[in-house]
């Protein structure tokens, strides 16, 4: 999936690997979020936390009716209330996207898929 928008100069072209790493980099922002995981596999019931040059690998992009559907698939760090990181994410990640692309972001779901003590 590419993105294009037509312009009087020509067309600019946004891939999906571009929108999916600047989500990663924008939640990996967000206090609470100790990293991305990986979209589906789990080992042994535990989700695999990514490095920071694997940003985009936890996450999924898809177009919609010129809508862009966002899903991140992150670990959060223990002790904080899940709930409120998610929220931040969510936030973050629309805002991003929108202001630096001007693609419009219709969902952008968010998949707990680990906590974690955080290291010091």
């Amino acid at each position: 999936m590419t993105n294009r928008i037509v312009t009087d100069l020509g067309e600019v072209v946004i891939s999906e690997e571009l929108i999916a790493t600047l989500a990663g980099v924008a939640a990996i922002e967000c206090y609470g979020l100790l990293g991305m995981s990986t979209r589906a596999k789990l080992k042994d019931g535990i989700a695999e936390l990514l490095g920071r040059d694997n940003l985009s690998r936890g996450v999924e992009v898809t177009q919609v009716d010129n809508q862009l559907k966002v899903d991140l698939y992150i670990i959060v760090s223990y002790g904080i209330k899940i709930p409120e990181v998610a929220i931040n994410v969510q936030e973050k990640v629309k805002y991003t996207i929108e202001s630096l692309t001007g693609l419009n972001v219709s969902q952008v779901n968010i998949h707990v898929q680990g906590v974690r003590v955080a290291e010091k």
